[in-house]
């Protein structure tokens, strides 16, 4: 008999008995990878499946995990992506050529598996981790996408042998679970190189590059730097694409593209996604750059990415965006010069694990702020990052994100741009919010 009658019984379940990391943060980390071998155990395995291509980093995984699994669907691939956090709907973790996953699979999978769930007590990201591999595999896709959730070493996604690692960039991040600076950071996120599985790494940086080597070395596994191999000379901009030069660096050969990804921060993620293109052409020749040039104008249409530089109105502009440490912030800073509004308004939250002091010097000093916090456990109050910015930047506290919305709408003009930024969460309330807001008041 079923446990669970219907799609929102089991979203209860998964939301209000497993441990969640958004919510109560790292106590919600099961140490080591134990449960999920023990799930895909009881699961027959189905991670060795399919193909896979493993992608962890500080900031970009998400972007090029969908710019690669946009390239093998334009090779004509059935293409698995896994990727978290999601925004407003937890299928967006699970797709299948940019569809998510029925309700109907999330709510059998449960009721099958129920039993071993109870025994083995996963976390909530295990439970996807797992899910996703029996999706995956079910479906028989070509390849699938496989986004680290945090670090790589024991992440829960490291039970995979892939035919390509990518470590997407290094940065200062979940300081507490990972380590306190960036080489030991480095470590945990090479732990997803495998034996003889080559890996790219996205950016040169001289704190990160030996725990690479190192790792590299270890497991005989070839290494591909992306920013030795690959440019990307921006050409122009309009209000649907970026243009830009690729740039083969080996082959003195230039590319003329252009992609519906907006954000300065995205050349480096599509420089790291044309190396590991590079490097996948070895092993199937049917991938090729001329493919990654194909699907670079309709990333977001293909495989349904959001949250990245995206604009979501025009009168007044509005952006969202998921930056949520120094890294992502620098990033942002740069894409702000870019706006088109007379006054700039930020609505911006962080989790209470964030190191606001680090990232607030980002912020330019004579926007409008609206302090505000997610409507999760790990928010950091909307009082205390008032009071962490004081002296540094102006503006007031509200208790919930819509609020801050509501607030921010009745001060802006038509001419101005909005920012909401600051973690996936406060952009998930705000999608929430202003889809739930008549359009006329936006």
């Amino acid at each position: 008999m079923n446990r669970f009658n219907t799609y929102e019984e089991g979203l209860d379940f998964l939301f209000g008995q497993l441990p969640v990391f958004s919510r109560i943060g790292q106590d919600a980390i099961r140490p080591g990878l134990d449960n999920i071998k023990i799930l895909c155990d009881h699961l027959g395995n189905p991670q060795h499946r399919f193909r896979s291509i493993h992608i962890a980093g500080s900031n970009g995984k998400g972007s090029t995990s969908h710019i690669l699994a946009a390239t093998l669907q334009a090779c004509g691939y059935k293409t698995g992506l896994y990727t978290s956090p999601h925004l407003t709907d937890i299928r967006e973790r699970f797709r299948i050529n940019g569809q998510l996953i029925d309700k109907q699979y999330v709510l059998d999978f449960l009721n099958s598996h129920i039993d071993c769930i109870e025994a083995v007590k996963p976390s909530y990201f295990e439970l996807n981790v797992a899910m996703a591999f029996d999706f995956f595999a079910r479906e028989a896709v070509d390849f699938a996408v496989i986004e680290t959730g945090l670090g790589g070493r024991l992440d829960s996604t490291n039970i995979i042998h892939p035919v390509l690692s990518v470590i997407t960039n290094i940065s200062l991040e979940h300081t507490a679970l990972l380590g306190d600076t960036l080489q030991k950071i480095a470590f945990e996120k090479a732990g997803i190189i495998k034996p003889g599985v080559p890996v790219v790494i996205g950016e040169t940086h001289e704190a990160t590059e030996q725990a690479f080597f190192l790792q590299a070395h270890h497991n005989n596994s070839s290494i591909t730097f992306a920013d030795a191999r690959w440019d990307m000379v921006k050409t122009g901009e309009d209000s649907a694409f970026q243009y830009f030069k690729l740039v083969d660096k080996g082959a003195l050969q230039l590319y003329d593209a252009h992609t519906d990804l907006k954000g300065s921060y995205q050349a480096r993620n599509i420089v790291t996604a044309a190396a590991a293109v590079q490097v996948l052409h070895e092993s199937f020749p049917d991938i090729t750059i001329a493919a990654l040039i194909r699907a670079l104008p309709a990333v977001k249409a293909a495989t349904g990415l959001r949250g990245r530089w995206e604009k979501i109105s025009e009168r007044p502009e509005i952006i969202i965006d998921v930056a949520h440490n120094p890294a992502g912030m620098e990033f942002l800073q740069a894409n702000v010069g870019n706006t088109s509004g007379k006054t700039l308004h930020f609505i911006i939250g962080f989790a209470d694990d964030k190191d606001v002091g680090a990232v607030l010097p980002y912020f330019p000093k004579l926007a409008k702020y609206y302090f505000t916090q997610a409507s999760v456990p790990r928010a950091m109050p909307a009082s205390v990052l008032a009071q962490k910015a004081a002296g540094i930047l102006s503006g007031n506290a509200y208790t919930t994100v819509g609020a801050a919305i509501a607030a921010c709408l009745e001060q802006a003009g038509a001419e101005d741009t909005i920012i909401i930024t600051g973690s996936f969460f406060i952009v998930a309330d705000a999608l929430n919010y202003l889809h739930t807001t008549p359009q006329n008041e936006i």
